[in-house]
C-alpha cells in the first residue's frame, strides 16, 4: 500500500491497523521515478491527477512529464513550439486536435470525425472547398486533404481513404474566395515566409514574405509574388470580384496594404509587377493599430488592438443592409473607414454577406444588418442599422416551437449599457455569420459546449429546426469538448477541435450597473432612476481615479474607464490618443500624490 502525504492537505491513513502499519508515503520515492510513472498516463488522466493535491500538481505539471507524453502522442514531433510551457502545450494541442463534420442531407444526422493528418502539430485554421479541405497547424505547415468528401446515394460522408499531402511549409495565413458557397473557391492564396537572394555575388539570403497561389482542385502552384524583406505580414484577406481581386495584407505593425490582381489571368505563365498601396484606414488614421480583419465579397471589417471596429463597404446594397440608409455612402470613395459604436471593447467578430456580429469583452453578442430571415437572432425580422444586443431566453424542453421563442431585442440606443439583469448569450467561443443564418458556439459553466443558431433553416442548415428561427435556439448537434471554431457550407457543418493553453479566451465581469444612453440628446430624456444610477457610477469612477497614488496610475485608470463607456470607436481612439499625448508630454505634472486643490 502507498499513502499519499501532501503538505497542503495532510496525510491520508488507511482505516484498518494493518494498512496503517504497511503504508508508506509516495513522497519517499525519488521525484524522477514519480514523474516517469506519471508520464505513462493519458493526457486526460494526467490532468485529473494534477488536480488532486498540491504534490501531484507539481509532479504532473513538469515539462519532463509532458515531453515524454508528447513524444508518445506524436513521435515525429521534433520541435516543441513556443510558450511558457512548450511541451505541455504541444501535448494538449496534439491530444485535442480534430476536425468534425455533420452533413445536412441524407439519413445520417450525427457528428463524424475526419481523418487527421498524423504530421500536423495541432489545428490552427481550416478551410473547406468544393471537394477538398485545407488545414494549417501551429508550426506553419499547410495540409491538403484531397477528395475528402464523397457523395454516396445523396449522402455526404468522409472518405476514409482520403490522401493528404503537405502543400507548403512556413505558412502564416491563407484565404480563398470570401463567399459562403465553396463553388467559387477556385484559388487558394497562402502567405508564406520564404527566402530572398542577397546581393549579387554573395550566397547570403534573407527571410521575406511572399504570397503563393494554388489551384484548389489539384494543389498546383500557379503564381507567386514576393515582397521586400523589410515588410512582414501576418494575415491575408480577399475582397472583390475575380477580375478585380483585392488582396489585403496586415503587417506586424498593424498597417493595411492592398494590391489588385486578375484571377482569370493567374494561370497564364508570365511575370509582371503590381503596386502595393497603403489602405486608406492606415493613411487617415495612422495611430490605429489593426489587430485582425475579416472580409466578404463587398465589405471588410477591421478590429484594432484597443477593441475598436471600422468598416469598408463597396456596394450600395450591402451598405443599405448594414446601416439602413445610403446617406453617408460615397461611391467615389469606398475605402473611407466607418466607425462602429459599441459600449465596450470588441474581442472578435464575424462577417456575413449582409449582416455581422460582434462579441465584446463582457461576452455579449451584438448583431447588425439585414434580418429578413431572422439571422440576427433578435426575435423578429426587422433590420438593424446599429449594433443590437442579442438577448437569450432558454426555451422549455417540452413542446419546442419550430419558430423558437421571441425575446425582445435590445438596441444599443435603448439598452442599459452595462446592465447585468439583461439575459444574453454568455461565454461565446466562436461566432459565424453566413448568407442568411448565424451560429454561435458557447460554453456553459461546467465547460460543456453547445451550438446555437438562428435564421433560415432550409436545407438542414439548422439541425433540429427545419423551419428556421428568428431567435437563437439550441441545435441538435453534439459538440466536441474542445471545439474552438466552426464553419458552415451548403452541404456540411464543420467544427474544429483544438485547445491552446497559452491562448484561453476570458471575459471580464460586468462592473456595477450604470446607464448611459449615448444616442439620447439630453439627460432629461432618461428616466430619473437611470440618471441617478449613472451619477452614482461616475462618482464611483472618480473615487477610483482619486485613490490612485501616481499620475501614471491615474492615466491608466482613465483609459480603462474610457473603454467601459458607451462611446463610438472613433471617440474612444481620440480619448486614448489624447491621454497618451498628455502622458508623454515633457514638463507635465510630476507623478506623485495629488493635493486636495488639484
Amino acid at each position: 500500500m502507498v499513502k499519499r502525504n501532501c503538505p497542503s492537505c495532510g496525510p491520508e491513513y488507511e482505516s484498518d491497523e494493518k494498512g496503517r502499519e504497511n503504508s508508506i508515503s509516495v513522497q519517499l520515492f525519488p521525484p524522477e521515478l514519480v514523474e516517469h510513472i506519471a508520464s505513462f498516463l493519458p493526457v486526460r488522466d494526467a490532468v485529473a491527477l494534477g488536480q488532486t493535491c498540491h504534490y501531484f500538481r507539481e509532479v504532473c505539471d513538469t515539462e519532463g512529464v509532458w515531453r515524454r507524453i508528447c513524444h508518445r502522442l506524436s513521435p515525429h514531433l521534433r520541435e516543441q513550439g513556443s510558450g511558457v510551457r512548450p511541451w505541455k502545450r504541444a501535448a494538449v494541442l496534439n491530444y485535442t486536435k480534430g476536425l468534425y463534420f455533420q452533413a445536412f442531407g441524407g439519413r445520417r444526422k450525427c457528428l463524424s470525425k475526419s481523418v487527421a493528418p498524423l504530421l500536423a502539430h495541432g489545428y490552427r485554421r481550416f478551410l473547406p472547398t468544393k471537394d477538398h479541405i485545407f488545414i494549417l497547424d501551429y508550426l506553419g505547415t499547410l495540409f491538403f486533404l484531397k477528395n475528402a468528401l464523397v457523395s454516396t446515394l445523396g449522402q455526404i460522408q468522409w472518405k476514409r481513404a482520403c490522401r493528404y499531402i503537405v502543400l507548403c511549409r512556413g505558412a502564416k495565413d491563407f484565404a480563398s474566395d470570401p463567399r459562403c458557397d465553396t463553388v467559387y473557391r477556385k484559388y487558394l492564396y497562402v502567405l508564406v515566409t520564404g527566402k530572398q537572394s542577397g546581393v549579387a555575388g554573395t550566397t547570403s539570403s534573407r527571410a521575406c514574405d511572399c504570397v503563393e497561389v494554388y489551384l484548389q482542385s489539384s494543389g498546383q502552384r500557379v503564381f507567386k509574388m514576393t515582397f521586400h524583406y523589410s515588410m512582414s505580414f501576418k494575415q491575408i484577406s480577399l475582397l472583390g470580384q475575380e477580375t478585380q481581386r483585392a488582396l489585403l495584407l496586415l503587417t506586424e505593425e498593424g498597417k493595411i496594404y492592398s494590391l489588385v490582381v486578375n484571377e482569370t489571368q493567374l494561370d497564364q505563365p508570365r511575370s509582371y509587377t503590381v503596386q502595393l498601396a497603403l489602405r486608406k484606414l492606415s493613411c487617415c488614421l495612422p495611430h490605429l493599430r489593426v489587430s485582425c480583419m475579416t472580409s466578404n465579397q463587398s465589405s471588410v471589417l477591421y478590429m484594432t488592438d484597443q477593441g475598436g471596429v471600422y468598416f469598408e463597404v463597396h456596394s450600395p446594397g450591402v451598405y443599405r443592409d448594414f446601416f439602413g440608409t445610403l446617406q453617408a455612402f460615397d461611391p467615389l470613395d469606398q475605402q473611407m473607414p466607418l466607425a462602429v459604436s459599441l459600449p465596450a471593447k470588441v474581442l472578435f467578430c464575424a462577417l456575413g454577406y449582409n449582416h455581422f456580429g460582434l462579441v465584446d469583452e463582457f461576452g455579449r453578442i451584438f448583431m447588425q444588418g439585414n434580418n429578413r430571415y431572422g439571422q440576427l437572432g433578435t426575435g423578429d425580422k426587422m433590420d438593424r442599422g446599429e449594433p443590437t444586443l442579442v438577448t437569450f431566453f432558454p426555451e422549455p424542453s417540452s413542446q419546442p416551437s419550430p419558430l423558437g421563442p421571441q425575446p425582445p431585442a435590445v438596441p444599443l440606443s435603448r439598452t442599459l449599457a452595462l446592465c447585468p439583469q439583461v439575459p444574453y448569450l454568455q461565454r461565446p467561443i466562436a461566432l459565424w455569420c453566413g448568407l442568411n443564418h448565424s451560429l454561435v458556439l458557447s460554453q456553459d459553466s461546467d465547460f460543456s459546449k453547445e451550438l446555437l443558431g438562428c435564421g433560415c433553416g432550409a436545407g438542414g442548415r439548422l439541425p433540429g429546426w427545419p423551419k428556421g428561427s428568428a431567435s437563437f435556439v439550441k441545435l441538435h448537434v453534439k459538440v466536441p469538448l474542445c471545439a474552438c471554431s466552426l464553419c458552415s457550407t451548403r452541404e456540411c457543418l464543420y467544427m474544429l477541435s483544438s485547445h491552446d493553453i497559452e491562448h484561453c479566451l476570458s471575459y471580464r465581469d460586468l462592473p456595477a450597473p450604470w446607464a448611459v444612453d449615448s444616442l439620447e440628446p439630453s439627460l432629461g430624456a432618461r428616466a430619473p432612476q437611470d440618471t441617478g444610477v449613472a451619477a452614482w457610477a461616475f462618482e464611483e469612477y472618480l473615487s477610483q481615479i482619486h485613490s490612485c497614488s501616481t499620475l501614471q496610475d491615474r492615466m491608466e485608470k482613465m483609459k480603462e474607464i474610457v473603454g467601459w463607456m458607451p462611446l463610438m470607436a472613433a471617440q474612444k481612439d481620440f480619448f486614448w490618443e489624447a491621454l497618451n499625448i498628455l502622458q508623454k508630454t515633457p514638463g507635465g505634472a510630476a507623478p506623485g500624490p495629488s493635493t486636495p486643490e488639484s
